[in-house]
């Protein structure tokens, strides 16, 4: 395995930023070769902020309803991004609808985390929704972010079977612990230098792929 420089990295959160506290044990540990350069939320005094205070990362509140729309907002954390030069942003439940000209910034080094198989359940409620239909598999994709929601080219997934009698509630919690060890992964991928867009494909080690790769799959540190 290639040795990897570290990185400097900012995540964008909304939430309790569970994938972020995942991001930031590993940078801790050593294991992920970044320096998460900030946090930044579009939703003021959430847990995420928190753990990032605790684990020493900047946290930036950039409340969006502050905004008058959202080409303004859309300009302000495009600010607030560039200052810290990140060669990656992350979004780690962020829930807010990307403009093209947002996506087309950071074209190629903006990844985001959707806990569905993606192309399957784009958008929200994807535990419920997997249910309802029948699915007998689910799971968490990374993927590229592009002007289409959810629908930047896949990177890597993690499966997990849906149960006879499942709820959404289990099934999200078996899916959230994939998506921990799947996000540090795709990270250490792209600080390696092993993970790039190519126009609309990804290259895995300078080769196209031609289906996401799957995390059972692969070895621990593959």
């Amino acid at each position: 395995m290639r040795q990897a420089e570290k990185i400097r990295l900012v995540v964008l959160i909304s939430g309790r930023g569970s994938n972020l506290q995942a991001i930031l044990d590993q940078a801790a540990s050593g294991e992920l070769p970044v320096e998460i350069a900030a946090v930044i939320s579009n939703r003021p005094g959430v847990l995420g902020l928190d753990r990032a205070r605790r684990g020493g990362v900047l946290a930036v509140e950039l409340d969006h309803t502050q905004f008058a729309d959202r080409p303004s907002f859309e300009a302000a954390l495009i600010d607030a991004i560039d200052r810290h030069q990140p060669n990656l942003v992350i979004l780690a439940g962020f829930m807010r609808v990307l403009t093209a000209h947002f996506t087309a910034h950071y074209r190629g080094r903006l990844l985001n985390i959707h806990p569905s198989l993606l192309p399957k359940f784009r958008g929200l409620h994807t535990h419920e929704r997997a249910i309802a239909e029948g699915e007998t598999e689910h799971g968490a994709s990374i993927h590229f972010v592009t002007a289409e929601l959810d629908g930047g080219p896949v990177i890597v997934q993690a499966r997990v079977a849906i149960h006879p009698g499942d709820d959404p509630d289990r099934l999200a919690a078996r899916v959230l612990a994939q998506e921990h060890r799947l996000y540090p992964q795709a990270i250490r991928w792209f600080a390696e230098g092993r993970l790039r867009l190519d126009g609309e494909r990804v290259l895995f080690d300078g080769q196209p792929l031609d289906a996401p790769l799957r995390m059972e799959n692969l070895s621990p540190r593959n």
